[in-house]
This record gives structure tokens, sequence and C-alpha cells, in this order.
């Protein structure tokens, strides 16, 4: 069968508009950080609506776009996935971590209350599909948790560019994830999102401002 193609047309900028835009984006999403206090003033919908559209373009495997994003509002919902979560962060802090991860974490202040699950106006819980179905067929989905990775990066950064505030929260196990939202089984979560407005007396960790220069992170040849 041939292929259908169609023209892909983006407009090409100046030198100097593209370098503008770069360094704004860069200015912005510099300022994003991890927050675990938040208010709850309500976020609309269409906001959110967004910010998941965004992340269904991102680049994936075949273009199976093997993803699907659960918002979470309801109060109850919420009580029941932090009751689960808690669980799993009490076995985690008390039996399964070793010694380097808990002093890694300690700067953090971290343990296995999670307060913000229930308080934040939005969860997103995200998961990704190793498989889709189609008509009672089985379709196997390629590059998924890079795919899925990429389309969480996309959704992060459309949500501090909307002006909220995240978090990214992964109880491990989570499968507690697809019994209370009644997910399929051919979906497994990847992280829970936490978004909402940071409270007025939220405060983070210096030493979590301090990221690593350019010349650490990459390599130039």
């Amino acid at each position: 069968m041939k292929l259908k193609e169609i023209k892909f047309i983006k407009k090409r900028l100046p030198i100097n508009e593209i370098k503008k835009k770069s360094k704004e984006f860069y200015n912005l999403i510099k300022t994003r950080r991890s927050i675990r206090k938040f208010d709850n003033l309500k976020i609309e919908d269409e906001i959110i609506k967004n910010a998941v559209l965004s992340a269904g373009s991102a680049p994936n495997g075949a273009n199976l776009q093997p993803w699907h994003f659960v918002i979470i509002k309801d109060i109850d919902i919420k009580k029941k996935i932090r009751k689960a979560a808690e669980k799993e962060e009490r076995n985690f802090y008390n039996n399964k971590a070793p010694k380097e991860w808990l002093d890694a974490l300690k700067p953090l202040g971290t343990d296995s209350n999670k307060e913000f699950l229930e308080i934040a106006p939005i969860i997103i819980a995200i998961f990704e599909k190793k498989y889709s179905v189609k008509k009672n067929k089985k379709i196997k989905n390629y590059y998924v948790k890079e795919s899925v990775g990429i389309a969480t990066g996309i959704l992060i950064s459309c949500l501090h560019f909307s002006g909220l505030c995240m978090l990214t929260h992964t109880p491990s196990p989570m499968h507690f994830l697809n019994e209370i939202l009644k997910r399929p089984k051919n979906e497994k979560p990847f992280l829970l999102l936490v978004i909402g407005h940071s409270h007025k007396n939220c405060k983070i960790p210096k030493f979590a401002t301090e990221k690593k220069k350019i010349n650490e992170i990459s390599t130039w040849i």
C-alpha cells in the first residue's frame, strides 16, 4: 500500500528570532521547581485540556501514541489514591529503601505523608500502554517508556508555561491506580503528576535550585 503523504510547512524564522525564542524559553523553564505544598484553588478544565493535547503531540514509536492520561478532580478518589500511595511509601521508607537512597532524600525532608495528593486541585495519572486493543485485536506498541517520558516532559513544560506548579510522584509499585481508576490491564502506571498553585507558605530546598552547568551536562564535538 502506497504511503499517503502531505506537505510539511513550517515558517522559517530569522536566526535572531530563533535565538530570542530559545533564550525566552530557557529563562522560563529554568524557574520550574517541584513543590510539595499546594493550595486548593480550582484550575479550569480548559488549561488542563490544552496541556494534555500538547502532551499528545509528542513524538512516539510508529505514531501509536502509547499513553493515557486520567485527570482526577474528585476528592473521594484523591483520598483513595493518597491512602494507597502512603501505604506503599511507608513500606518504602521503613523496609525497601537502601540507606544511600534515604540519605539522598534526607535534604528534601520527605516522608510517607503525602497530604498534597488530597489538597492539590488536579492530579493526572499517566499510564503507559505496552499494547493497544482495537476490535479485540492486540497491537504491540514500540518505544513505550521513551514515548511516554517525552509526552510527560511536554505536559510538564506546558503546565509550567501556563503558570502552574507541579510535583512528579512515583510511589512504587503503583498497581493500585489501575484498580482505583478502573484502567485496563494493558495500561501500566507511569507517574502521578500533582498540579496546582503553590501555597503561600510553600518553601523548597535551596540546593534544588542548583543545576549543573552546560559543560557538565553536554559534550560538543
